[in-house]
């Protein structure tokens, strides 16, 4: 098989990624299933031959040199492809993730008007967050759009790498790859703050210094959107601050307070249809009473205010979850399996729906 072929077909099975190795068959995730369509074993001089087409001979120096690089490219103009190419075994192997060629809106990936709103912020941090696959990319992809769209801004954004194009609209679009533009995450973001910013994309917070960049930005009058591989919004707090000395924690809980935004925890759950993949939301909007609990070090009790904040736009996982179980979207055990309370959970569905309509 091609890699055109192989990269056709999973964009044709809307895949949502495709894992090369050798001896095996071309690998499809399928509504986060693993599975291989028709074809024959792939052999190290296959992925060989892949190496040659796809990288640039930096990208397979890098390769040799740390055993792995992370890249970006358009596919025709069908889709964008974020990719990893590495080594295993003493041979090559891929995993591409195709994103979608179109910008869903907010109603498409489940989220409300309340989160439009907060993409008009003047200043503040917006973190979305989730496990790998979790949709995180699309969802911020859709924020950023609706700000390229409507507002008058200079967006710049540091990824690593590229994912979604956003072509310049109302807005005036910078896009900065870590490797090929800037050296990394929290060096990128420094230098943005010179280049006349209004919105700042941080691709992931991964260590101390792009936190703390990231906290200065939103400090400093930027609305800051990042990710960050945590579940649910208090986790994503006590993570964020656990990161720093301990000598720090006390000011950067300050600075958390008064900076953040909303935390947009999500997953995806498979369809009972088999369809596809639907979305399940944990929003927590930073009121006076979140802030103050922050500043206090009382992120344990913000659940109490999520699960009464449904006015604000709040709402708990599990409550969203017992919703698209409810309407039938999602089945019982996907419901159970993605959830944080399963016990408390399942005697929810049971008080809402009746033991008899509980289809297990």
């Amino acid at each position: 098989m091609s890699l055109e072929s192989i990269i056709k077909e999973g964009l044709e099975k809307n895949v949502s990624d495709i894992h090369l190795a050798a001896g095996r068959a071309v690998t499809y995730r399928v509504n986060g299933d693993l599975t291989s369509f028709d074809s024959k074993p792939l052999t190290p001089q296959e992925l060989e031959g892949f190496v040659k087409e796809l990288l640039t001979e930096e990208q397979r120096k890098k390769v040799e040199q740390v055993g792995g690089v992370d890249f970006g490219f358009s596919f025709k103009d069908l889709a964008r492809i974020r990719a990893s190419c590495f080594r295993e075994r003493g041979n090559f192997a891929f995993a591409f993730r195709p994103l979608p060629s179109r910008f869903y809106t907010f109603e498409q990936i489940g989220l409300s008007e309340k989160i439009v709103e907060l993409c008009g912020r003047p200043r503040g941090l917006i973190l979305v967050t989730g496990p790998t696959g979790s949709g995180k990319t699309t969802t911020l992809a859709t924020m950023l759009n609706y700000i390229n769209e409507n507002l008058p801004k200079h967006l710049i954004t540091v990824e690593d790498p590229i994912e979604f194009v956003h072509p310049h609209k109302k807005a005036l679009v910078t896009q900065r790859e870590v490797g090929p533009d800037v050296l990394d995450f929290s060096e990128a973001v420094v230098k943005t703050l010179r280049q006349d910013p209004d919105v700042i994309l941080i691709g992931e917070m991964r260590d101390l210094s792009t936190m703390e960049a990231a906290v200065r930005a939103a400090e400093t009058g930027h609305l800051v959107f990042s990710t960050l591989h945590t579940t649910g919004a208090s986790r994503t707090v006590d993570r964020i601050i656990d990161v720093f000395p301990t000598h720090q924690q006390e000011q950067v809980r300050i600075q958390l307070a008064s900076t953040i935004i909303a935390v947009i925890s999500q997953t995806l759950i498979p369809k009972m249809d088999g369809t596809g993949r639907v979305g399940a939301f944990e929003i927590m909007i930073a009121t006076p009473a979140i802030r103050n609990l922050i500043r206090e070090g009382k992120t344990y009790q913000i659940v109490s205010e999520i699960q009464t904040g449904a006015r604000f736009g709040m709402k708990l996982l599990d409550d969203h979850l017992r919703e698209h179980y409810e309407q039938g979207t999602i089945s019982y055990d996907a419901m159970i399996n993605a959830s944080y309370d399963p016990k408390d959970l399942s005697e929810k569905v049971v008080r809402s729906m009746g033991t008899a309509k509980v289809k297990r």
